[in-house]
């Protein structure tokens, strides 16, 4: 694909296209990372009544986790839409769907005021958040990837995958400052629903970005030379179900599930485990350890797009297998500091492995788009990004602390350990993708 033109109409496309994906991401991330937040801190006692703490703490992260459950169904029906009838349809119906839903949360009656119907409505909006984000995250990817040039690809792409530090940052400020406005009575009320309200300000701003956002150049193509071919001129790009033709040959699907597990699992438990451990196991304040969190953040931000910009220059394997083995070292190391309990100390940790962990993120965008043909990229790439986080991502929170709760920290290291040795495993086994024509890939 020809480089894009500086102040051209194609460039100040693709700088919308860039943006749309971006705002959606961020609002993806912002809506996990609040829920994640608060779930670790007043969601379980609203919702939950009648456990001890601990059990409150797994019923609300399960209930984050059944977020997960829907987003293959969404990845899914997205995914093969997607592939028939574009790409840029479905990115403004899932960013709609995400955001409604997000700020109904914050208008739910609890379950003092209501009984079990709250707990239902909560959960009923957790799988209509999911069952959207199954297929939103899949076009912004897939947009800015197909619109960009090959040589750059990983550092395009990464922006969407960026969006998870960016909203993890923006909701770890809100909820910081609306805890220190805020007395703890107040916060624990009614404060935290204003945290689920400001998705209303984001999907305004985002659907105006989204609606002007062109369609991508590689479908378009790839949809001309099905209509000249075709008896029917009406037939659109993928035949049946993508779906089906993405599993036909399912070692891409695997490749790409296999990368994401240790990332995923590296994500939840350094922005949202840690979160827990640090306010219920150890003796760190509940505005201390989220603002250690929002540093983090930003230094992931940072490393997933230097991480994609340099696997442009190295390739997407050697740009993920350094920083994976990077997150393997740095785990037992993390929690052993943790255990200070010294805030210096605390800051460190989180920022080294969410560093980490955002080079590694980084050129998987790209990378997992580079895996799959135009005909069922949609579907596949949903198949890889919503799969590895029903398998890796849902449940790693919890997992986390149970194990902690039953066996120690060591066996959060150790889970932690066992999902990136799968990740170098498929990285290892895979093919280098990094510069190769996305309408030419069969």
């Amino acid at each position: 694909m020809a480089p894009v033109a500086k102040g051209t109409s194609r460039d100040r496309g693709f700088r919308r296209v860039l943006a749309g994906g971006m705002a959606g991401a961020v609002l993806e991330w912002y809506d996990f990372a609040i829920y994640g937040i608060l779930a670790a801190t007043v969601l379980g006692p609203l919702f939950f009544p009648g456990s001890d703490g601990t059990v409150k703490l797994l019923l609300a992260l399960a209930t984050q986790g059944l977020g997960f459950v829907a987003r293959p169904l969404g990845g899914v029906l997205f995914g093969h839409l997607g592939d028939r009838f574009g790409r840029k349809p479905m990115l403004v119906v899932t960013f709609l769907l995400l955001g409604a839903s997000t700020a109904a949360i914050g208008l739910l009656p609890t379950y003092g005021q209501i009984g079990i119907w709250a707990t239902v409505s909560l959960l009923v909006l957790r799988l209509i958040q999911g069952f959207a984000l199954g297929g939103e995250f899949g076009a912004a990817v897939l947009l800015v990837s197909e619109h960009g040039e090959a040589k750059r690809r990983g550092f395009w792409a990464s922006w969407p995958q960026a969006g998870a530090p960016a909203g993890t940052v923006l909701a770890t400020v809100l909820v910081s400052l609306l805890i220190f406005f805020l007395p703890d009575a107040q916060f624990d009320s009614w404060g935290w629903r204003l945290a689920f309200l400001f998705a209303i300000p984001l999907l305004i701003i985002g659907f105006w970005i989204r609606r002007g956002v062109e369609e991508s150049p590689v479908f378009l193509a790839a949809r001309a030379k099905a209509e000249r071919t075709a008896v029917n001129p009406e037939t659109p790009v993928a035949h049946g179900s993508s779906i089906a033709a993405a599993l036909v040959n399912p070692r891409a699907v695997l490749t790409g599930v296999g990368v994401r597990l240790g990332e995923n699992v590296a994500f939840y438990l350094y922005t949202i485990f840690v979160i827990a451990y640090g306010t219920q196991t150890l003796d760190f304040g509940r505005g201390e350890i989220i603002l250690a969190v929002t540093f983090g953040s930003i230094l992931q931000f940072i490393g997933m797009l230097g991480g994609g910009a340099w696997s442009d220059r190295v390739g997407r394997r050697v740009a993920m297998i350094v920083p994976a083995v990077g997150l393997a070292i740095w785990a037992p190391i993390f929690f052993w500091l943790m255990h200070f309990e010294s805030l210096p100390l605390l800051y460190l940790g989180v920022c080294v492995g969410t560093l980490l962990h955002g080079m590694l993120g980084g050129p998987e965008a790209a990378f997992i788009a580079e895996l799959f043909p135009t005909s069922h990229r949609y579907a596949g790439a949903s198949l890889v990004f919503q799969g590895s986080s029903i398998i890796a991502g849902a449940p790693a929170p919890l997992i986390a602390v149970w194990l902690n709760d039953r066996y120690g920290v060591g066996s959060v290291v150790a889970y932690l350990l066992i999902t990136i040795a799968v990740t170098l495993t498929a990285l290892v086994l895979s093919r280098e993708t990094k510069g190769v024509d996305l309408s030419t890939i069969r």
